[in-house]
């Protein structure tokens, strides 16, 4: 692989973690019009629709090339299996995510659900891999991080904090959900299917609890369209296209990571909020804790 391409990967990575970092603050600025439910369900439905035409362009290429293969029907089934598990968990993550945002401020939505980078190898014990000791050291910097970030001068925790702690776990899950099936699948019909089912379940409990008015969608048409044709679609096609050309796996992670950081700049610069002293440094701590815990598998994965 050139080195071109290898530069061309990683800065499709960058952005696809700059768009993701974007979107705390647009799924912030959204629920001053809508519910949680109403703004994730929407999110979902414009992904699958921007999708649909990738998918399509994607097979009409491969058929140009002379390497397109219809999915048999064990292929569909293991597809459609795949993409419902995939999109209850991520329906599950995201719309904690989206309630805990309501409580706390973009920047911090950012950094704790990256948590999800310390998460994921803890799970694994329970899968039976070992841990490295960086990402032990990590987990114990992380939680430095999370102190002076989360917790204020009386001892307690924000509610959205505590929460985006939840969806971090949850996305530790999708994540490990997605590793399992992502082998098997093809990538793209994979996304559609679990967009589709977390937009199914979205939509019915927006419908159910919220039952939004058309006004309050119009007033929200920006930050949902953002989050959903940028953030997840956007988002998704990059980091395939990003990873297809990376360097190695620890490189991907570590660049997608610095959405952490951008969530903290677009409050800055969208919101003119800055965060204080003592969230500046919890953020730093955490991120360095991040950095550490994608280090700790460079040799196997270079």
């Amino acid at each position: 692989m050139t080195k071109k391409k290898q530069l061309l990967g990683s800065l499709l990575l960058l952005l696809a973690a700059f768009v993701w970092g974007v979107a705390f603050v647009a799924q912030t600025e959204g629920m001053e019009f809508v519910g949680p439910f109403t703004f994730q369900g929407s999110r979902f439905v414009i992904a699958v629709i921007v999708l649909i035409p990738v998918m399509l362009i994607s097979d009409s290429f491969k058929r140009k090339q002379g390497v397109y293969a219809p999915l048999t029907k064990q292929q569909k089934k293991y597809h459609l299996k795949g993409g419902i598990i995939c999109g209850v968990v991520l329906t599950v993550a995201a719309n904690i995510q989206q309630f805990a945002l309501q409580y706390t401020t973009p920047g911090k939505g950012g950094f704790i659900t990256a948590m999800y980078i310390l998460f994921v190898p803890l799970l694994g014990i329970f899968l039976r891999k070992k841990v490295s000791l960086k990402v032990w050291i990590g987990v114990v910097i992380a939680t430095l991080g999370l102190y002076f970030l989360c917790i204020n001068e009386s001892l307690s925790v924000n509610k959205g904090d505590a929460l985006l702690l939840l969806c971090a776990i949850g996305f530790s899950f999708h994540i490990l959900v997605i590793d399992k099936f992502s082998p098997g699948c093809d990538g793209i019909r994979l996304s559609i299917i679990q967009f589709a089912t977390a937009a199914v379940i979205s939509v019915i409990l927006m419908l159910i609890i919220e039952k939004p008015q058309l006004s309050d969608l119009a007033a929200a048409w920006l930050p949902i369209a953002y989050a959903g044709a940028l953030s997840c679609a956007g988002g998704y096609t990059l980091q395939i296209i990003g990873q297809k050309y990376a360097t190695n796996a620890t490189v991907a992670s570590l660049l997608m990571s610095l959405e952490s950081v951008f969530s903290v700049l677009a409050q800055m610069v969208l919101l003119s909020a800055i965060p204080t002293g003592r969230e500046f440094l919890g953020c730093i701590l955490m991120f360095v804790a991040i950095v550490l815990a994608q280090l700790s598998d460079k040799k196997k994965t270079a």
